[in-house]
């Protein structure tokens, strides 16, 4: 069964790791296979990837759409992970579960979970401001 994706004028997917932007005008894709894919609002650039949280998303996100360099992508996640662990322990839980969806080659679920790494980070962030 296909994948029916519906994109607004002017949005960018990335299919495979071929970077894809619609048109002036709404459209509908049907992807056939199976293949990384990642819709705009899920993509993070290499730019915005500002803090620690952010860049391990973007080390998953790596993982996800450029397999051919999946090692590489591995070695800079575990050690973003290494450091974040370092600097805010309590985020040990869900890092733990992040890196089982990647143990598993699950790269699109750990993406989803590496987005509630972000949150937490604000939530701490913000926590720790409180008390400055």
């Amino acid at each position: 069964m296909a994948l029916k994706i519906t994109l607004k004028a002017h949005e960018k997917m990335i299919i495979d790791g071929a970077v894809i932007t619609n048109g002036a005008n709404r459209c509908e894709l049907y992807v056939e296979n199976s293949v990384p894919i990642l819709r705009q609002k899920d993509i993070l650039s290499e730019k915005n990837a500002d803090s620690p949280a952010r860049r391990i998303y973007f080390a998953i996100q790596l993982m996800y759409i450029d397999e051919e360099n999946l090692p590489v992508h591995h070695k800079n996640y575990w050690e973003l992970v290494q450091e974040f662990i370092q600097a805010a322990p309590s985020v040990l839980p869900l890092i733990d579960q992040i890196s089982d969806m990647i143990l598993k080659g699950q790269y699109y679920q750990a993406l989803k979970m590496a987005k509630n790494l972000i949150e937490l980070e604000k939530e701490i962030i913000n926590g720790a401001h409180e008390y400055a």
